[in-house]
């Protein structure tokens, strides 16, 4: 249980981040709604990881590298999902809010991201 609490957590400081940089990057008109979000999504997976590997999981078995590596690739799935519903919300519903496509990308994603996080990146040993 501790575990999915810190996930959520994470993942509640992560989608302030994702939000927070978005939000920078679309008023002060810095970058399209598209683009913005990707920036957005990096920071965040940044921040998330670093607060899993601290108090989620801890650090697993593998190397550093290893494990940032495979988080990265659990992450960038994970990060398509949410910028592929994100996406869909702004192209086909017109004047739709950015923060509301975050909302709903950011819900879409979670599960596949605590199931790949908790058993390919910092699982048990083989």
């Amino acid at each position: 249980m501790r575990r999915i609490q810190f996930f959520l957590f994470a993942g509640a400081v992560g989608f302030a981040v994702d939000v927070g940089v978005l939000w920078l990057l679309l008023r002060f008109d810095l970058l399209d709604p598209f683009s913005a979000r990707v920036i957005a999504i990096a920071s965040a997976m940044l921040c998330t990881y670093l607060i899993n590997r601290t108090f989620t999981f801890g650090a697993s078995h593998r190397r550093v590298s290893v494990e940032s590596a495979r988080y990265g690739g659990v992450g960038i799935a994970s990060a398509l999902i949410n910028y592929v519903v994100y996406s869909a919300c702004l192209i086909v519903l017109k004047d739709f809010s950015p923060y509301l496509a975050v909302v709903l990308g950011s819900g879409s994603a979670t599960a596949f991201s605590y199931l790949g996080y908790s058993r390919f990146v910092f699982g048990p040993r083989p």
